[in-house]
């Protein structure tokens, strides 16, 4: 075991798939010999060389059509996108290309690649580097979908992500990437995608969130125990294909649900859950779902802390549903 940060645990699980699959190549702007803008690659061209630490053109729609050739030509790439901001020029590529191979070959040719992206609030970058963007590709059949919320996650989920036959975009929390540090295995080991995780056992009200925002949401619930609301937490870690069984387990066992999420409100993965919640647990259900997410506005540069969905604005929610 070692302490790592998000960062150092993202880097150690590139280290080690280079290390054993010669397959394994990472690309993107500046991942080379700067490391990345958040030095998440730093030292990998050193040790792995140039032709599998590519740094590139300033081209997003290059950067994920290459890493598409190269899938289908055997290797496994890892692109990174700077910011999620960032990933719209390459969206036809995800979109139209990479997500069909499986559905137009008949299941002949697959597309294995794994998309980095930083996303999310928590460097004041405003409305061209703090979005939030998951909803799009959760929406698009064919891609699957991650966004840990600690190192020990961000790991085990990358390494199964490299893994896996299918395209997976690995969304990063930037405002978890140097938050925390904890316990993570120098050896491999994988943390299943399309599995949620209780983080903490409650039995008034299901709280559910991921990446930056599930920090938000335990410190919610803690600060609710005074007033004698104990919540269950979920970790929803992969957002796509959505671990509905362990929400709708916790459900029948509170009977209310709270989601939390930092993109905007309309049309977020938050309401494509309420919907199913209402659908395989409706009965169970003492008190409508409520969201807490970001506001239907562009990411605001001044007032960031307002725009998220933090515990100050959690913790009404969890009381008002409590009390419904």
């Amino acid at each position: 075991m070692s302490q790592m940060t998000m960062v150092g645990a993202i880097n150690s699980a590139l280290r080690h798939e280079m290390g054993v699959d010669e397959r394994v190549v990472v690309l993107g702007e500046d991942v080379g010999k700067l490391g990345g803008v958040f030095r998440v690659t730093a030292g990998l061209q050193q040790q792995f060389g140039r032709e599998r630490v590519i740094d590139t053109p300033l081209s997003e729609t290059g950067i994920i059509g290459t890493a598409i050739g190269m899938a289908l030509n055997g290797l496994r790439p890892v692109p990174e996108i700077q910011f999620a901001d960032f990933i719209y020029p390459a969206v036809d590529q995800l979109i139209n290309e990479a997500a069909k191979y499986r559905y137009r070959t008949s299941g002949e040719q697959t597309c294995p690649m794994v998309v980095r992206v930083p996303v999310g609030g928590g460097i004041r970058g405003g409305h061209y580097h703090s979005q939030s963007p998951e909803t799009i590709f959760v929406h698009t059949a064919g891609l699957k979908v991650v966004c840990p919320s600690n190192p020990y996650d961000a790991k085990g989920l990358l390494l199964a992500s490299i893994r896996d036959n299918d395209p997976v975009l690995f969304f990063e929390p930037k405002r978890v990437y140097r938050a925390l540090k904890m316990d993570v295995p120098e050896e491999e080991y994988l943390v299943p995608l399309s599995s949620a995780k209780v983080v903490r056992e409650g039995e008034h009200v299901t709280v559910v969130a991921w990446g930056a925002m599930l920090l938000e949401a335990l410190a919610a619930a803690e600060e609710v125990r005074s007033e004698g609301v104990n919540a269950e937490v979920i970790d929803l870690r992969t957002l796509w294909p959505l671990d509905l069984d362990t929400v709708v387990e916790s459900v029948h066992k509170t009977g209310r649900l709270v989601i939390v999420h930092e993109a905007a409100r309309a049309c977020g993965l938050g309401a494509e859950m309420v919907a199913q919640i209402c659908e395989k647990a409706f009965l169970h259900l003492e008190a409508p779902p409520k969201r807490v997410t970001g506001w239907d506005t562009p990411f605001p540069y001044t007032l960031e802390n307002e725009y998220l969905p933090l515990a100050h604005r959690i913790v009404p929610a969890l009381l008002e549903t409590v009390r419904f």
